[in-house]
């Protein structure tokens, strides 16, 4: 905990942020981690609460009163490394996660919540203006080799608690950065890349090994679905040459809107648009999607869709809407309710602060145009009654739209993948394979294991993380027949 009394006596101080007219000139973070003594402030506000919900409202289980309390103290280093011990990437965590964990703050029943997330950011960024996050090289080498397919949180955080274990690992990436869904999915301005070739740096000191541009299958990946690959490995070849294979790629098959028009120039899934933006930014190429002067619809009111919206505006814009086909979130959850779980109420981003109108309830049912290029969409409001969506007669309206991005979520990961190593599916197309006891994360083909995304289906870089964790450990146990990695 922080200081007895701080709960009481000082308020939740969210982190700063750039005016909008200033941070829509470019693609740069624009968040602002907070300043030593606000840090200080919020550690001070976790309180003596006995049972610390917030550890298992985080999926990593970060040991939050503890970091929290050595904040409040200025024990800026030996936060970091309790932060540390439970999450690999809290540069990523600290800027992208949703945090749920303050959802699950005890005070967080009548109060504001402890700013955990803001700490976070703020413990990685003063470990890395110091130089305290440095490789942890292994003790001795262990002669195994593992190979891990995708390069996201989940690959990422098993590649990096193999390789401390002592293994030799190599990561295999079909795109031609590392990264994954955080490189490419993920916009600049929420998180700057040169964070994950900082991390990857230590990797390879750690002595990772990446290879990228390379796809690990035998058909290319579908529709929709970023691929760089300037090369083909077959799982055959992978499992002769590594003692195990861990499958920890992102669920990237897009959901899709087989409406009239759906074929139209304009209508693009939101990764369509979103890579190839990344990309530019990072020097690779230009964006073929270009928002300047458009109207922008973008179906789908998640986080994808909300960083189609701040990337249309950067664009230049000339309207970008929002749409979304489950009802309005109430403003504000009912605590007593749901607390210390996730809550469902609305939540507007800071893409939404840039410009944006947002509807919801509102199914698309065509898409119209000329000459080839989508210039308008036919939608229907709907009502919800015990989970059941019914049209709404006489509701029906359109919508201007020059450019459509469907947001709307992915199904699952790329199945060429999966059913090239043959292995078994659950009922969603994800890996299927258990996460505790004997044998966990370990798929139905020998040695291959399956972790994040391709295990679990769309999720968050928290979970991710903590699958790529608990993975390693069962890989681990696996070649060595013990562990003493955590879970």
């Amino acid at each position: 905990m922080g200081k007895p009394t701080g709960f009481m006596e000082f308020q939740r101080q969210s982190e700063a942020h750039l005016p909008v007219a200033e941070r829509l000139k470019d693609y740069r973070e624009f968040t602002l981690h907070l300043t030593d003594e606000q840090a200080r402030i919020q550690g001070a506000r976790c309180m003596d609460c006995g049972v610390p919900f917030c550890n298992n409202g985080c999926p990593v289980n970060n040991i939050i009163p503890d970091w929290n309390d050595l904040t409040y103290h200025g024990n800026w280093r030996e936060a970091l490394e309790v932060l540390h011990s439970t999450n690999n990437f809290p540069e990523l965590t600290g800027r992208i996660c949703p945090a749920p964990c303050e959802a699950a703050c005890t005070l967080n029943i009548n109060c504001d919540a402890v700013g955990i997330k803001s700490i976070e950011h703020f413990l990685i960024d003063k470990g890395g203006e110091n130089g305290w996050v440095t490789p942890q090289l292994a003790a001795q080498k262990t002669g195994k080799k593992v190979a891990v397919v995708g390069s996201g949180p989940a690959g990422l955080a098993a590649a990096q608690q193999l390789a401390r274990a002592g293994h030799a690992v190599t990561v295999f990436e079909k795109n031609s950065r590392i990264g994954g869904l955080l490189r490419y999915g993920i916009p600049d301005f929420k998180l700057d890349k040169n964070l994950l070739d900082w991390r990857m740096a230590q990797l390879q000191a750690e002595g990772v090994s990446f290879q990228t541009s390379v796809f690990v299958g035998k058909e290319a990946p579908c529709k929709g679905v970023a691929n760089d690959a300037q090369k083909t490995v077959a799982p055959d070849e992978l499992l002769k040459k590594f003692d195990a294979v861990i499958l920890a790629g992102g669920s990237e098959q897009p959901r899709d809107l087989p409406v009239p028009g759906r074929e139209l120039g304009g209508v693009h899934f939101a990764l369509e648009f979103l890579i190839p933006q990344n990309k530019e930014v990072a020097g690779d190429g230009k964006n073929p999607i270009n928002a300047k002067g458009k109207h922008v619809v973008v179906i789908g009111g998640g986080d994808t869709g909300s960083d189609c919206v701040g990337t249309s505006n950067r664009h230049g814009a000339a309207s970008v809407t929002q749409i979304e086909v489950m009802p309005r979130p109430p403003e504000q959850e009912d605590k007593p309710l749901v607390w210390p779980y996730w809550p469902n109420k609305l939540r507007t981003s800071s893409s939404h602060e840039e410009g944006c109108t947002r509807d919801w309830a509102i199914a698309t049912k065509e898409f119209a145009g000329s000459n080839g290029k989508v210039e308008k969409i036919r939608a229907v409001r709907v009502a919800w009654n015990d989970g059941k969506m019914s049209e709404i007669a006489g509701s029906e309206f359109e919508l201007k739209a020059d450019l459509v991005f469907l947001a709307m979520g992915f199904t699952h990961p790329l199945q060429p993948v999966l059913d090239a190593f043959g292995v078994e599916k659950d009922g969603r197309g994800n890996v299927k394979a258990a996460t505790e006891g004997a044998g966990c994360y370990k798929t139905s083909a020998n040695k291959v294991f399956a972790a994040g995304d391709m295990r679990r289906g769309q999720s968050l870089v928290v979970w991710a993380i903590r699958e790529g964790r608990q993975c390693a450990r069962a890989v681990d146990e696996f070649l060595m027949g013990s562990s003493v990695l955590p879970r």
